[in-house]
């Protein structure tokens, strides 16, 4: 008879199929947690391994709390990307205890106040969107934001309503585009723009244009937006002409 650990051990070693980080991030989880674990407590482990999520959360850190914290109150300074407590050395244990309390409180009086408005730049519907037509939406966008392009690896995108739903948009997947975390931030829910055509629009080509039908052998870098190639006259060795 198979022990627990031969059963779990040749699971993860041979028979774990991994489309995400999900399978093992669940198993640390409840391993170390004496076999148990709320699901909330799974997606907390999940998030903290979500680089985008991290990067979104640090934009917010340096732009919001970062600035009011230390150029309006000069309670904290910013060094590099370090954050200092200013006269932190002179608090006692208890001082440092009752100040955590008293910020503990704050927040219980924020949240009991606001309720789920606080994250309504995170949730931009009042609806659920489902994995499923997630999915859709990010990959009809080829995974990049449709206005400003970038790639969901290099920052997290969001699902957005085109006509928002407090202007009577819906739920169904031709109101949806995908926006990175910063675009929909700004178009908020006062805009009804449907960039969806934005990423076609790189692929426009002018018939008898020189740059449009630049010879594929010339370009020696290029991405999505641009393209670059060598001077045919440079003014300085390897001069380079980007489009």
């Amino acid at each position: 008879m198979q022990t627990t650990y031969t059963i779990l051990s040749n699971f993860i070693s041979n028979k774990m199929r991994m489309s995400h980080i999900y399978q093992p991030v669940m198993l640390m989880e409840l391993l170390s947690n004496k076999g148990n674990a709320s699901v909330e407590e799974i997606a907390k482990q999940i998030l903290i391994r979500d680089p985008s999520q991290i990067k979104y959360y640090s934009h917010i850190t340096k732009t919001q709390p970062g600035r009011v914290l230390s150029k309006n109150h000069n309670l904290v300074t910013k060094e590099n990307e370090q954050y200092s407590l200013n006269g932190f050395s002179e608090l006692s244990n208890e001082e440092i205890e009752q100040l955590m309390k008293l910020c503990e409180s704050k927040l219980d009086d924020f949240i009991e106040k606001e309720g789920k408005r606080i994250w309504q730049h995170r949730i931009k519907s009042s609806g659920y969107v489902s994995d499923s037509m997630r999915y859709k939406v990010f990959s009809r966008a080829k995974h990049r934001c449709e206005l400003c392009g970038i790639l969901e690896k290099d920052k997290a995108l969001e699902v957005d309503h085109i006509i928002p739903r407090s202007k009577g948009g819906t739920d169904d997947l031709e109101n949806f585009q995908a926006l990175c975390y910063s675009c929909n931030s700004i178009k908020s829910n006062k805009d009804d723009t449907d960039f969806r055509g934005v990423s076609d629009s790189y692929n426009d080509r002018e018939k008898g244009c020189l740059f449009c039908e630049m010879p594929t052998e010339r370009i020696v870098a290029e991405n999505s937006l641009a393209y670059a190639v060598y001077d045919g006259f440079p003014v300085t060795e390897i001069h380079t002409l980007v489009f």
